[in-house]
């Protein structure tokens, strides 16, 4: 007898199958109550715990033993249309996506420990960018932790930075998110400019946020490059920043010092010109953006 060969039968209709079995109150042995809304789904231990570590370790021997397979699981921090996504990657390894659940299915992919589906979910987001969708998928990838989905949506803000900044979805990023893109030297745009949105995103969040001007715009400022204006577009701000105050004296006082010397180090990266940034002769002793 030859060697065994693991001879592999058709994927799809065995997923069509399983898919079936999703929900399905027939045969089932445990049973969820998802959401606000308290929906009933019923579920197959023996599939959960095949495929879900966290399912794994919630029907333990030790739970078991204390809790009735007639007793309905409480899921209340996620809505059941995610939740069915979660099951259906689960019962077939595949999942339906869509801009309006995908985010919210990598934050139960995460939850639930299916990497797998981590992984398709980050891959329907960067198969969707677009102007539209960019600020939405860098937030998500900053608030889920998922570097290389914020790699690539930063790379593509660095292409459209104009477009993107003009979006009511960057009005909508949070002050982290933000920071992140503001870091970047190779966003296309002049520091001036880059000034005058973080002033409007600033005013919609403390409008939305209750808090001062300020407050919300503290985090963020930092990332401006002030050395990368010019000793008239200097003067001005110092002019504007009496009225609201908005950028610390130390960050001008630092523009004018490098205008004075015009020296760098090569490490700070105030002192380094973004890819967009408009020349001007005072920029002389800067930093060039990598290549």
């Amino acid at each position: 007898m030859g060697s065994e060969i693991l001879m592999k039968g058709d994927p799809v209709p065995f997923a069509r199958s399983m898919g079936r079995l999703i929900n399905c109150k027939e045969f089932s042995d445990v049973k969820f109550i998802v959401g606000e809304s308290r929906q009933h789904i019923f579920a197959h231990r023996c599939l959960l715990v095949s495929r879900c570590e966290v399912f794994k370790a919630m029907f333990a021997e030790k739970v078991v033993k204390e809790t009735s397979t007639n007793v309905p699981l409480v899921l209340s921090d996620v809505e059941p249309d995610i939740f069915m996504v979660v099951l259906e990657f689960i019962y077939t390894n595949c999942a339906s996506l869509c801009a309006k659940t995908v985010v919210d299915v990598l934050a139960s992919s995460i939850e639930y420990g299916l990497d797998e589906l981590r992984k398709l979910c980050n891959a329907y987001l960067i198969r969707n960018l677009s102007i539209a969708t960019a600020c939405e998928t860098m937030q998500a990838a900053v608030t889920y932790g998922q570097d290389d989905l914020k790699l690539t949506t930063l790379g593509f803000i660095e292409e459209h930075t104009q477009e993107v900044f003009r979006t009511k979805q960057f009005q909508e990023l949070s002050d982290q998110a933000l920071a992140v893109i503001l870091q970047s030297s190779r966003l296309l745009m002049d520091e001036i400019d880059i000034l005058e949105t973080i002033k409007e995103w600033a005013s919609v969040n403390s409008a939305v946020q209750g808090v001062p001007l300020m407050k919300v715009i503290n985090s963020v400022i930092q990332h401006v490059r002030f050395p990368l204006f010019n000793e008239t577009e200097l003067q001005k701000l110092e002019t504007d920043n009496q009225a609201q105050h908005i950028v610390p004296i130390a960050m001008i006082a630092f523009a004018w010092k490098f205008h004075a010397l015009h020296q760098s180090d090569g490490t700070n990266p105030q002192t380094k010109l973004r890819r967009g940034t408009t020349h001007r002769d005072s920029h002389k002793g800067l930093t060039p953006w990598d290549h």
